[in-house]
C-alpha cells in the first residue's frame, strides 16, 4: 500500500512538473525553436530557380492545378499580381542575391499601370504595396515611391465619407449594396505609408476611419469576423454581415480571421489606437483557441465536414506574419511570448514535409484553399500563401538575429 501511494505521488509530481514546464515554455520566447536560415536557404534558392524559367514578366503566378508542376498565370489586373514579385523581394532581402533582385524588378515593373488606372476594387494595396512597397523599402528607388503615392491616391477614390470606409467591390453593389470586406484591412498599409511619405495627410484619416468602422461592425461579438459588411451608402447605416468565401454568414472563415489579426496589428502600429491592439489580441486569441492540433486551420472553422475538410496554408502564413508583428507591439512579456511562439509553431508546421512542396511543383507551399463555395482553388498551391510564408520567415529571421546580438 505504501509503495502504491508513493508511486501515485510520484506520478502526480511528474504531471505537475510537466504542466509547469509547458507553462514556462509558453511564457518564454523560444528563440531557438526553429532553424529559420536553413529553410530560407531552401526557399530563396527555389525562388531564384523558378523565376529564371518564367519568360513573361507581365503574366503572374497564381495557382497550380492538382497533379501539375507549373504555375498558372494571371494578368496584371488580377488581385494576386503583386504577390509573386513581393515574394521575390523577400527572397532578395534574405539572400542579397542580385539575380533575385533582377527578377523582382522584372515582375514589379508591369504593375505600375494599376497605380494610374481608375480604381475598380480595393486590391490596389495587395497589388502595388506588396510589389512596389517591398521594392522601395529595400532599394529606395524614387521611381517606386512615385508609383506608390499614385496608387494610394487611386485607392482613396473608393472612400465614402458617409460610410467611413473604402468600397471593396464596386461590381458587387447589386448583391451586397455598399460593401467593405475584412481583406480590405490589409490595403490600409498603403494609405498609412503614403501619408508619412509625401502623400496627403487625408490618407491617414481615411485609413484610420476605415479600420474604426470595420472594428465596430465587421468584427463580431464572438471575436470572429464577417467576410463582408453591407452598408447604406447614403446614411452609413450598417445593414448586415455576409460571407462570400466562407461556409456561412456567421461561420469563421479562416483566412478572413487572419486578415483581421494582421490588419488590426498593423493599424495599431500606425496609429497607436489601443482599441486596434485590443481587437488584434481578441481575434488572435479566438483563432488560437479554435485551431486543430497541427496548428494549420481548416478553410473554415465551422465546416461540418471537419476533419474531412480542406486546410488553408495561406491563412496560417498570414497568421504567422501577423502574430510576429503583434508580439512586437504588446508590452506584457507573457503576451509577447504567447504570440511569438504561436507564430513560430505555424511556420514550423508549414515548413514540414506535409506543407512544404519541395520538388512537387514550382510553389513553396501546398494545401491552400481560395474559394471553396465557388469550387475554386481548393487544396492547391496559391501564390499569396507563398508571399506571407516568405514574409513570416524573413521577419522571424530578423527577430532571431536581433535577439542573438543582445546576448
Amino acid at each position: 500500500m505504501i509503495i502504491k501511494k508513493t508511486l501515485m505521488l510520484l506520478a502526480v509530481l511528474l504531471i505537475v512538473i510537466s504542466c509547469n514546464s509547458t507553462k514556462e515554455k509558453e511564457t518564454v520566447i523560444q528563440l531557438d525553436a526553429f532553424n529559420t536560415k536553413e529553410v530560407l536557404d531552401i526557399t530563396t534558392l527555389k525562388a531564384k530557380e523558378v523565376a529564371s524559367k518564367l519568360v513573361s514578366a507581365d503574366s503572374f503566378p497564381r495557382n497550380i492545378d492538382k497533379g501539375n508542376k507549373n504555375w498558372n498565370f494571371v494578368d496584371v489586373k488580377d488581385w494576386c499580381s503583386g504577390f509573386y514579385p513581393g515574394a521575390l523581394w523577400f527572397a532578395y532581402e534574405y539572400a542579397k542575391d542580385e539575380e533575385i533582385k533582377k527578377q523582382a524588378e522584372r515582375f514589379t515593373l508591369p504593375i505600375k499601370e494599376i497605380a494610374y488606372t481608375k480604381a475598380d476594387n480595393h486590391d490596389i494595396g495587395f497589388m502595388v504595396y506588396c510589389s512596389y512597397g517591398n521594392g522601395y523599402r529595400l532599394t529606395g528607388n524614387e521611381a517606386y515611391k512615385e508609383v506608390l503615392l499614385a496608387a494610394a491616391d487611386t485607392l482613396a477614390t473608393l472612400y465614402n465619407p458617409k460610410v467611413g470606409t473604402i468600397l471593396s467591390w464596386p461590381s458587387q453593389m447589386h448583391k451586397f449594396k455598399y460593401n467593405t470586406i475584412i481583406d480590405n484591412m490589409m490595403n490600409l498599409e498603403l494609405l498609412f505609408w503614403a501619408a508619412k511619405n509625401g502623400g496627403s495627410k487625408d490618407l491617414y484619416d481615411i485609413a484610420k476611419s476605415h479600420a474604426e468602422v470595420t472594428m465596430k461592425h465587421i468584427v463580431r461579438k464572438d471575436n470572429a469576423v464577417y467576410h463582408v459588411g453591407s452598408f447604406d451608402e447614403n446614411t452609413g447605416e450598417f445593414l448586415r454581415g455576409y460571407t462570400h468565401q466562407g461556409y456561412a454568414d456567421e461561420s469563421m472563415w479562416a483566412r478572413g480571421q487572419t486578415w483581421g489579426i494582421y490588419g488590426f496589428s498593423m493599424a495599431y502600429r500606425e496609429t497607436g489606437e489601443q482599441a486596434f491592439l485590443d481587437t488584434a489580441i481578441k481575434l488572435s486569441d479566438h483563432y488560437m483557441e479554435r485551431l486543430p492540433e497541427d496548428k494549420i486551420p481548416y478553410w473554415d472553422f465551422d465546416d461540418p465536414k471537419i476533419p474531412n475538410a480542406p486546410k488553408d496554408a495561406s491563412a496560417a502564413g498570414v497568421a504567422a506574419a501577423g502574430m510576429l508583428e503583434l508580439s512586437t507591439l504588446v508590452k506584457d512579456e507573457k503576451l509577447k511570448a504567447k504570440y511569438y511562439n504561436a507564430a513560430v509553431s505555424y511556420i514550423k508546421e508549414l515548413s514540414s514535409d506535409k506543407y512544404l512542396s519541395g520538388d512537387t511543383n514550382q510553389a513553396l507551399l501546398l494545401h491552400s484553399t481560395g474559394h471553396l463555395p465557388h469550387k475554386s482553388e481548393i487544396d492547391v498551391p496559391i501564390v499569396y500563401a507563398d508571399y506571407y510564408y516568405m514574409e513570416a520567415l524573413v521577419r522571424l529571421n530578423k527577430m532571431q538575429e536581433a535577439a542573438s546580438l543582445k546576448k
